[in-house]
């Protein structure tokens, strides 16, 4: 298969989900460093991809104020991430999505390139990244399902899945070929899922130059 360019891919930002572990607070717009947790991300998504927007279900006009496209579920149950992958395969105009979640701000600046390089070397329908959890190393490199690179062709297979009330990304991704792709940056895809993780997130990875 040919080398997948940037401007072949449409990023997008997931935000849509209930923050319950935050209390229910939104939390793509919780400050970090200075400005909302989900514009850091963006910003650090935006140059690894030729388009970029963002899946949110609340606060709307605060998402729209970073200055790209926001479009919520189709529903509004809260459908957790396969919702958001599904707005962004229906509402991309690119041949590959690739997801992100908001509240994992430091992700690798390449983890674009690798994920297209892997899917392109191995002909796969999708890739996802792999990482050691910070928590738990003896466990080894767990599939990060969040951060994965879609071919826009798994519209059908994702709207039959999810209309039939499946909700599981692995059970989902199981049904096609995915590439693997290892990153060896434990704290890369630290997740802030809690407050205390937020200040936690922000103490450990100090402000400096984004790439």
């Amino acid at each position: 298969m040919a080398e997948i360019d940037p401007s072949q891919i449409t990023g997008v930002v997931l935000a849509g989900g209930r923050g319950s572990r935050m209390g229910g607070i939104d939390k793509g717009l919780q400050p970090y460093r200075g400005m909302p947790l989900a514009l850091h991300t963006l910003l650090r998504l935006a140059p690894q991809v030729g388009e970029v927007m963002i899946n949110a279900n609340r606060n709307l006009a605060a998402y729209e104020s970073f200055g790209v496209p926001v479009w919520p579920d189709a529903d509004s149950e809260f459908g957790g991430p396969l919702s958001g992958f599904l707005v962004g395969l229906e509402r991309a105009e690119t041949p590959f999505v690739v997801t992100v979640p908001c509240d994992t701000p430091d992700f690798p600046a390449d983890l674009v390139e690798r994920l297209t390089a892997a899917l392109a070397a191995e002909d796969a329908d999708l890739a996802m990244a792999r990482a050691p959890d910070a928590g738990r190393p003896e466990a080894g490199p767990q599939p990060q399902p969040v951060f994965c690179l879609l071919r826009a062709s798994l519209l059908e297979s994702l709207v039959r899945y999810t209309q039939a009330g499946g909700r599981k990304i692995d059970l989902w991704t199981a049904q096609h070929r995915c590439a693997m792709v290892d990153f060896g940056d434990a704290a890369a895809f630290f997740n802030a899922n809690t407050q205390a993780e937020l200040r936690e997130l922000e103490q450990a990875r100090p402000a400096g130059p984004r790439p």
